[in-house]
């Protein structure tokens, strides 16, 4: 249940009970695949770069070291260090991007691992039993993504088979959890709006999933290559009929300045590679702007990646140093700049909660939108 204490137009400030703590949101969820943030970040380290939660990769888990082993190791918060909520997503997006040979049925997929090529099946029972052995908190519906763009008579029928599957899930999680050696018997689902870019399929896949009354529900299948004002009207086409006292997540999302428009619109979570995957390339997020600091002109530049921020990396490194230490194919350049970019993206929401406690998301917003988008 979230309870919302704060709104400004769309916009929600809201505190969201777990099983493993509450979630201020909104709030970003830091990505980390395979149990561990890429670029050489653990558990330990994100507590101290405001982590509120940790996302977890059903796919990947399942095919190392497997989810079995996992719960023989006692779940992944035992098997990661990481204490807090959890979230794992279904491997429905996986299954979609990374298998060149799939095939779907009401059944569910049978698919090619990206490894070593061998058969797999996945439907709705073995996504909610793969990640009922993770324990992750928050388990995601196995949902089917689609290309956009796609055909609205082939996005309406995969709609109407999300749907099928989204009650199997809830039907098998409920077992799931009844059974004595669950990892977490406490184990939250989350729904996944789909439709493309076709309004009318939106709305009625959210009427028709939100009947299960589950404990949030995101919107999936954007972020994919179309225009952020397709993905900005698709966001406010259904937010209207999401239920106003659970969380709303939008899967995948994204830049700083998708989480500020995505909040003006009304979402509460937001998960992306991005902040890392950009880190290991020398992109660093700051409140001037994003840095590439492979750019020769940091190779005598003594000032901190971002004076505006007070992370571990902006208090003790300079430019000239992180310049140095990417064209030297240092790994430790990618460990810090990941841990700028985490604790960049994590501060903007601290900000962004502030703002909406007191009233001045808007001005927030104003303030920041540009800046955060520009390139310097």
């Amino acid at each position: 249940m979230l309870q919302v204490m704060k709104t400004e137009g769309a916009a929600r400030r809201g505190v969201f009970s777990t099983p493993h703590g509450n979630i201020q949101t909104p709030a970003f969820m830091n990505v980390a695949t395979c149990g561990a943030i890429k670029g050489a970040v653990s558990a330990l380290d994100l507590k101290e770069l405001k982590c509120q939660v940790q996302l977890c990769n059903t796919y990947h888990l399942h095919l190392r070291p497997g989810d079995e082993i996992v719960k023989k190791l006692g779940g992944l918060h035992k098997f990661t260090r990481w204490d807090g909520p959890i979230l794992t997503d279904s491997g429905g997006f996986q299954v979609f991007s990374l298998a060149k040979l799939r095939n779907i049925k009401e059944e569910g997929v049978t698919f090619a691992s990206h490894i070593d090529g061998h058969r797999i099946f996945m439907g709705p029972e073995q996504s909610m039993q793969i990640q009922s052995n993770l324990g992750s908190t928050i388990a995601m519906a196995f949902d089917e993504c689609i290309e956009n763009p796609a055909e609205y008579e082939y996005t309406r029928a995969s709609c109407d088979r999300t749907a099928r599957w989204l009650y199997r899930c809830k039907e098998e999680m409920d077992r799931l959890n009844s059974l004595p050696d669950t990892v977490n018997p406490h184990q939250m689902l989350f729904g996944i709006n789909q439709g493309s870019t076709y309004e009318d399929l939106r709305v009625s896949h959210m009427k028709e999933i939100r009947k299960l009354d589950l404990d949030g529900y995101a919107i999936g299948g954007l972020a994919v290559g179309e225009p952020a004002e397709e993905m900005y009207r698709i966001i406010e086409t259904v937010e209207p009929f999401m239920p106003k006292d659970k969380p709303r997540y939008l899967m995948g999302v994204g830049t700083p300045v998708n989480i500020l428009e995505g909040v003006k619109r009304g979402i509460d979570l937001f998960d992306c590679v991005m902040p890392t995957r950009n880190a290991r390339h020398g992109h660093a997020f700051t409140w001037e702007g994003c840095r590439n600091l492979m750019n020769a002109k940091y190779t005598l530049d003594e000032l901190p990646l971002d004076p505006s921020c007070d992370c571990p990396v902006c208090r003790n490194f300079s430019r000239a140093y992180l310049h140095h230490l990417f064209k030297s194919g240092e790994m430790l350049a990618m460990r810090l700049c990941v841990i700028h970019n985490i604790y960049f993206y994590n501060t903007l929401l601290e900000k962004i909660r502030a703002a909406l406690d007191s009233g001045s998301f808007e001005t927030f917003y104003s303030e920041n939108i540009e800046k955060l988008g520009k390139r310097i």
